[in-house]
């Protein structure tokens, strides 16, 4: 059938200017001692800054998210991958590798600061 109109999803619209206003209300939270709390401590009980930080960062889809590889299984080495999100569509794998989870973690939080800041 052939609408009159542009038909587009509209919810795609909504979607896209919340996320605006949601990252706005978040820039102001990052602060030096923040990414200091999540180099300490990544995983575990945060601060409410820091928290609110990381619920923003895990929720949404998969396309263009960061994530960890451990590449060898015998000595602990990992990098940062991120997911392409589409069926069939490799990820990419970055070359650097971390010595330590913690490391992995804090590298890819740091990326994610530099995202949402829009650097």
């Amino acid at each position: 059938m052939d609408y009159p109109f542009d038909a587009t999803d509209r919810q795609l619209d909504y979607y896209s200017e919340f996320d605006r206003r949601i990252r706005l209300r978040l820039r102001p939270l990052v602060s030096d001692a923040v990414i200091e709390e999540h180099r300490r401590k990544p995983l575990g009980q945060h601060s409410d800054a820091l928290d609110r930080l990381l619920n923003y960062f895990r929720r949404g889809g998969m396309a263009g998210k960061l994530g960890i590889y451990r590449s060898d299984p015998v000595t602990p080495s990992y990098r940062i991958v991120r997911f392409a999100g589409v069926r069939g569509v490799p990820s990419v794998i970055e070359d650097e590798t971390y010595g330590s989870i913690d490391e992995a973690y804090h590298a890819v939080f740091l990326r994610r600061i530099d995202e949402l800041m829009g650097r």
